[in-house]
């Protein structure tokens, strides 16, 4: 009670006993606490202190993990060889290191826009040029094929692109990376009431080991299965005659 009196901090609430040790640091006693476990003589025991995470352990409270002594040392030992082995690989000096690394990823961000910008363009030239392998299907224009290096996105794009160009017709566009294969459907407008894009999805994915679904008018999936692609595509066909 007297050390509580004299201005010490008790962390613990009730789980003194009546008798406890009280730790001051600084000359001027800018701490003053009641002993929480702290069994040093002297802060310079302590040596280096290093924290190594931080966060919310209540509302209004932050609460700070650290390491100290040896294994603090040992740590910056860590955090120096990693960012060594960084600046290595980025063949500059670890104190040009941070801006290497701002400087490559927004490089590689460039370098992603740009080949997202290239698909794009390839999605627009490819669908003029995929329409003419559409079959008539009793008298209903019928695409099922595959678009080397495309992916779910361009499979999309090209989808309008076809369906501008056919005017009226069902299409089923798909692209194999690995095993994994990325699947589109669309049927035009006038088509929906005897065609539906979801259940042409659901017939197809199912036979690549997959699922999908969507609208009358447009769905998507995808398989595991690149192998089965061929004979999968080439059902769609059959599929859509039993529909008309």
């Amino acid at each position: 009670e007297a050390a509580k009196n004299a201005g010490a901090m008790a962390l613990f609430g009730e789980k003194y006993d009546s008798e406890v040790r009280v730790l001051t640091m600084g000359s001027d006693g800018f701490s003053k606490e009641l002993c929480g476990g702290t069994h040093v003589q002297r802060t310079g025991d302590i040596g280096l202190f290093k924290i190594t995470l931080e966060t919310s352990a209540a509302a209004g409270v932050r609460r700070i993990e650290a390491v100290t002594g040896e294994y603090a040392l040992a740590r910056v030992r860590q955090q120096e060889q990693a960012l060594g082995e960084i600046a290595a690989t980025l063949r500059s000096g670890p104190e040009q290191a941070a801006e290497r690394v701002v400087a490559q990823t927004r490089r590689v961000r460039e370098m992603e826009k740009e080949i997202e910008r290239l698909k794009q363009k390839l999605a627009s030239g490819a669908g003029g040029d995929l329409t003419a392998d559409a079959r008539d299907v009793q008298g209903v224009k019928v695409l099922a094929t595959s678009i080397d290096g495309a992916d779910a996105k361009t499979l999309r794009v090209t989808m309008d692109k076809v369906k501008d160009k056919l005017g009226s017709g069902v299409i089923l566009l798909a692209a194999a990376e690995g095993d994994k294969v990325s699947l589109v459907a669309g049927v035009t407008k006038d088509l929906t009431d005897r065609v539906k894009a979801g259940d042409l999805m659901r017939h197809v994915a199912e036979q690549v080991g997959g699922k999908g679904g969507g609208r009358p008018d447009m769905a998507q999936g995808g398989g595991t299965d690149a192998a089965a692609l061929p004979a999968a595509l080439e059902s769609a066909y059959r599929w859509v005659a039993e529909q008309l």
